[in-house]
């Protein structure tokens, strides 16, 4: 429920706790206004207040200042205010894991302290996981961004990725130093005096009888 207020009278009326006071100046619109408060989260108010069990004496209007400030810690980058409650929260929770824990003890059914005990460590997870929050707020993990080293673009053959420099074929060191010149496998290499089998067949070795 959202009341408007005319800045120009006074109305001496209690303001009723469970209505949203909103301030409407000469030319505003109010319906304008209301919506403004609708789509910036101002409705949220009330919902608190129905779940934050402070009864009458926690108006809806004082409630939304209190959450706008709050919001405005959070935009400015002060997050104590959500340390403080994620603490009260877990504290609580371990509450409840010792609760239900020890009352799971004095039960005499299994049924019993199956389900207590389930709670018990429900309760407990939830505190894990609060606590897990808050050590991730007071020491956030760096962004480490990967730089890509790489020199040039890679290229992927059959799924495997290659090597981003070419190949190449070093030459034979051992050719050269022995014989001063690189293998070239297109020239006919001379008869070498070390082998006769393999010498070049002269003339006065070849068969005399030849067939035409």
């Amino acid at each position: 429920m959202a009341t408007t207020k005319n800045t120009k009278g006074k109305d001496k009326t209690p303001p009723d706790p469970n209505a949203l006071r909103v301030e409407v100046h000469p030319g505003d619109s109010p319906s304008e206004k209301l919506a403004a408060l609708a789509t910036d989260g101002a409705l949220t108010a009330i919902t608190l207040q129905a779940y934050a069990g402070g009864g009458k004496e926690l108006g809806v209007t004082e409630l939304l200042a209190a959450m706008r400030k709050a919001g405005d810690e959070t935009v400015a980058g002060d997050m104590g205010r959500f340390e403080r409650v994620l603490t009260h929260q877990f504290l609580t929770l371990d509450a409840l894991f010792n609760n239900l824990a020890q009352r799971s003890g004095r039960q005499d059914s299994f049924k019993g302290i199956e389900v207590l005990m389930r709670l018990a460590l429900k309760a407990q997870s939830q505190a894990r996981a609060t606590a897990e929050t808050l050590a991730l707020m007071k020491n956030p993990m760096p962004y480490i961004k990967q730089a890509n080293i790489a020199n040039g673009p890679q290229q992927v053959n059959n799924g495997t990725p290659a090597s981003a420099g070419k190949t190449q074929c070093k030459p034979n060191e051992l050719l050269e130093h022995q014989h001063g010149n690189t293998l070239d496998t297109r020239a006919q290499a001379a008869a070498g005096r070390a082998d006769p089998a393999m010498a070049t067949v002269e003339a006065k070795h070849r068969p005399t009888n030849t067939r035409g």
